[in-house]
């Protein structure tokens, strides 16, 4: 994904508590190269105790930091509130973990897909499953299927593009390492080469000063854009879909055995229509034409 990163910029008019803001720096502490391996549970243990963690009895989360709407609410992972706070308390649920057994960790985007061990059972920010991060680190089956969409300011040369043709002659701009930058790339193949930034924050900013033509994203921080991001913009449109579809999946330390026991949370989530539920309270997709 995109890491994809809405709201970077802008002063996100987030008051944080004094409380919550001493816990982020806590959990950011945590995030260091020394990080522990994981023990193997005893032989004959159940439930809890039975799975593969890197603190026995407690379920480690990993998200970057800020963490932003829709994916998380008022920079707390810990609330629930959010997509992806929200499956990663369902997903914790369904192992047997209370609210209070779920621990969070800050780790950056472009760090959590690096080889080595982890501090964290699981890391959930947006991360697409790809072939190249494979090698390095494991995932969950895919939590949410992902459309790419580009954001412009309504004054751009742009804004009234139907097609990906139209984009041609457009300078257009990601984070770094994402999958928007590989859009980008492979599907607009725009004349002017794509600019890259550390993060969205960067490539919004950018925009508002008229640097560049467009911004592409994951549709759902598209719409957090524009919504309350920056001013005078609109969604111009989201790329199509060909075969199997880009998916955020839910990154472990090579070779943790818990992924199978996240992919069985995942698929009875699925069952039961939890995860459509949180799709749709989170991350409505209307409005956003597609550019064929």
């Amino acid at each position: 994904m995109l890491r994809p990163r809405p709201r970077r910029s802008r002063s996100f008019a987030v008051v944080v508590a004094a409380t919550t803001a001493v816990a982020v720096l806590a959990l950011a502490a945590c995030a260091s190269d020394d990080s522990p391996t994981a023990a193997a549970p005893s032989p004959g243990a159940t439930g809890i105790a039975a799975l593969h963690l890197v603190h026995p009895g407690q379920l480690t989360v990993a998200t970057d930091s800020p963490a932003y709407d829709p994916w998380f609410s008022n920079n707390d992972p810990t609330n629930g509130l959010g997509y992806e706070s929200a499956v990663a308390y369902a997903v914790a649920g369904q192992l047997g973990f209370t609210k209070d057994q779920v621990k969070w960790v800050s780790e950056p985007f472009d760090k959590s897909f690096a080889p080595g061990a982890k501090n964290f059972d699981f890391d959930v920010n947006q991360i697409s499953i790809t072939a190249d991060r494979k090698q390095a680190v494991d995932f969950s089956t895919g939590y949410y299927d992902v459309a790419q969409a580009i954001v412009a300011l309504k004054s751009s040369k742009i804004a009234g593009a139907k097609s990906l043709a139209d984009l041609k002659d457009a300078k257009l701009g990601a984070p770094v390492g994402t999958t928007s930058l590989d859009a980008i790339t492979e599907k607009v193949r725009p004349t002017t080469p794509a600019a890259v930034f550390n993060d969205v924050n960067d490539a919004k900013s950018a925009l508002e000063n008229g640097q560049i033509d467009g911004i592409v994203v994951d549709l759902p921080t598209g719409f957090y854009l524009t919504a309350a991001e920056i001013d005078n913009s609109v969604i111009v449109g989201q790329f199509p879909s060909t075969g199997t579809p880009e998916q955020f999946g839910l990154l472990f330390e090579k070779g943790n055995p818990l992924v199978k026991n996240v992919d069985t949370a995942l698929a009875k989530l699925t069952a039961s229509g939890d995860l459509g539920t949180l799709q749709n309270r989170y991350l409505a997709s209307a409005g956003a034409p597609v550019l064929q």
